[in-house]
């Protein structure tokens, strides 16, 4: 069993920052998938799929960004997983828009729910880093990622998350350099 975690803030003022793309792709495996309706647990929102033939809990944490780790450490211990089996997806700034880089372990980089989830599950999880562009000067970070994607974005967005969800399998199957080429592949088309 595997624990997947969509990064974002609950509500919907917040549902198309760009600071919540880790719950639309959650969101989109859901839908792809055909879930069952989420249900509130782990001071979040879960849902079960069976992707690349492995068991996955979708997990959309209900807590704001910076306490999004104690919604994981939940779900960890009633399904009794380690962080090797959290993968979280969450917005990065150092990517650019619609790219997406996967790796296991790190730092936080500054961003609170990567920091939050390292604060109480410890580094040691994969993280798949979904780009979103910096703005060029970090006095217009905050309102750039706290800000919605654009309608000219809508598109590549849909894309994106087809994408992801499409290729998810080989996440699930610990292929992560086969699942970042065929995502690749299929945004190139």
């Amino acid at each position: 069993m595997q624990i997947w975690v969509g990064l974002g803030n609950p509500g919907p003022r917040y549902a198309l920052n760009r600071h919540n793309v880790g719950f639309m792709v959650v969101d989109a495996m859901a839908e792809i998938e055909g879930c069952a309706p989420p249900q509130k647990k782990h001071k979040g929102w879960i849902q079960e799929a069976r992707i690349g033939g492995e068991k996955i809990i979708l997990l959309k944490p209900a807590t704001f960004m910076n306490e999004s780790g104690q919604s994981v450490r939940a779900a960890m211990d009633f399904y009794k997983c380690t962080p090797d089996d959290v993968t979280l997806f969450y917005d990065e700034l150092d990517l650019d828009p619609f790219k997406i880089k996967v790796k296991q372990g790190g730092g936080a980089a500054g961003h609170n729910g990567i920091r939050s989830t390292i604060q109480h599950i410890g580094p040691d999880f994969r993280r798949v880093r979904i780009g979103i562009g910096h703005p060029g000067h970090k006095d217009r970070v905050t309102g750039h990622v706290l800000g919605d994607y654009h309608k000219s974005e809508f598109e590549p967005l849909t894309d994106m998350l087809g994408a992801i969800a499409a290729e998810a399998h080989w996440l699930a199957k610990g292929d992560d350099v086969r699942f970042m080429n065929d995502y690749a592949m299929r945004m190139a088309e």
